[in-house]
């Protein structure tokens, strides 16, 4: 076989040995870059091996990717027409490792890992198939994070919570908590500094009694008020609208009393206050258990999330989403390890009290002590 400087000359002596001019090649021919290639060949494309979900066992891919097999089909059919790409030239990645590669990156927060578990995706590419997949699973929001609107859906709901600790009237738990991101930089990035002193978002939402998520608001800068996030809210203005009529939402003392929030006393005297104050903080612990489940599934949340604002966002809301349509398949959560739990529990930022919420003469809290009073 001859070798790559026998090939060059080879070139070179029937260039210099043609007698007819019209014969004559010049050196920038097909003919001359038809020989460079012989002589110096690329090297075929390299197609490395992209993570097969079926080759993972049950237990190892819930942990891996925090959800089953059968809800990641689930999802991928439901958000493939979105994330599709226009070809399948090139080894183009498929809807279903584009929602894997999405998935890894919520349980880890990391890019090394999501690109080492699909070694055939570009480490460029991976950032924007995080924000594509995270904005089609945040447009699910409406199909599976709502609110409960007939009388019948309201009235059992209503029940659920009655159940756990005789509480009346109660259509959901509400609360915020902080999910950790990276500084957003711009001009004013420390309003995004909570008191714990670290960036975040301070996320509210409405839980059931199932911890599923009816209601979440994902914008505020961690330096926000619970109570101011509330008051701005669209759920504020559907309440007082009258919209759930004379239900009402249970919340912490971060809040204040108002007719559709009802809060804890802060200094219970009377034997009816006593037994108010313990039904109405054992009735809102769902929202505190879904915050925890929400995080433990998701570690992306309390590890933090390194990506650009916007699909920060999106992110929160597509976790958001993802929990309940975990929950509606009975997905287990995947056990969680000592560091993640011991990193939600520091990254728990305590609620300020407002002086008003625990007013023992509030007239929205006086028909719910009577009523307990009536219990003793």
């Amino acid at each position: 076989m001859m070798d790559n400087i026998n090939v060059i000359n080879y070139i070179n002596i029937n260039l210099d040995n043609s007698d007819d001019e019209s014969c004559s090649i010049d050196m920038d021919s097909d003919f001359f870059q038809m020989g460079i290639q012989v002589a110096f060949p690329r090297a075929g494309k390299v197609v490395r091996e992209r993570s097969d979900y079926k080759r993972y066992p049950d237990n190892e891919f819930l942990q891996k990717f925090r959800l089953t097999k059968t809800t990641v089909k689930f999802l991928t059919e439901l958000i493939k027409n979105k994330i599709s790409s226009p070809t399948t030239r090139n080894d183009a990645t498929t809807p279903e490792q584009k929602v894997l590669l999405t998935l890894r990156y919520y349980a880890t927060g990391s890019f090394e890992d999501a690109f080492a578990e699909f070694a055939g995706v570009h480490e460029s590419t991976v950032e924007k198939i995080i924000k594509l997949v995270s904005e089609a699973i945040a447009e699910l929001r409406p199909q599976f994070i709502y609110m409960p609107e007939s009388d019948a859906d309201i009235t059992q709901i209503r029940q659920e919570f009655y159940n756990i600790a005789k509480f009346p009237r109660c259509i959901g738990a509400l609360d915020c908590t902080h999910i950790k991101i990276r500084s957003p930089g711009g001009k004013e990035p420390e309003i995004f500094k909570n008191r714990n002193n670290y960036f975040s978002i301070n996320v509210q939402t409405i839980s059931d009694t199932k911890l599923r998520i009816q209601n979440i608001v994902a914008r505020w800068p961690g330096s926000s008020l619970d109570s101011h996030i509330l008051k701005c809210s669209r759920i504020r203005q559907h309440f007082e609208s009258g919209k759930f009529k004379n239900n009402v939402l249970v919340a912490d003392s971060g809040y204040g009393i108002q007719k559709y929030i009802i809060t804890p006393l802060q200094d219970p005297k009377t034997a009816a206050e006593v037994l108010f104050n313990e039904s109405q903080m054992v009735t809102r612990n769902p929202v505190e258990r879904s915050h925890e489940e929400w995080k433990l599934r998701f570690p992306i949340l309390s590890i933090g999330i390194s990506v650009q604002l916007s699909t920060a966002l999106a992110v929160i809301v597509a976790t958001a989403v993802l929990h309940n349509i975990a929950l509606k398949f009975g997905d287990d959560v995947p056990h969680p390890t000592r560091e993640l739990e011991a990193l939600i529990d520091i990254q728990e930022v305590e609620n300020i009290p407002l002086l008003t919420a625990g007013n023992n003469r509030s007239v929205h809290r006086h028909s719910f002590l009577k009523y307990f009073e009536s219990q003793l």
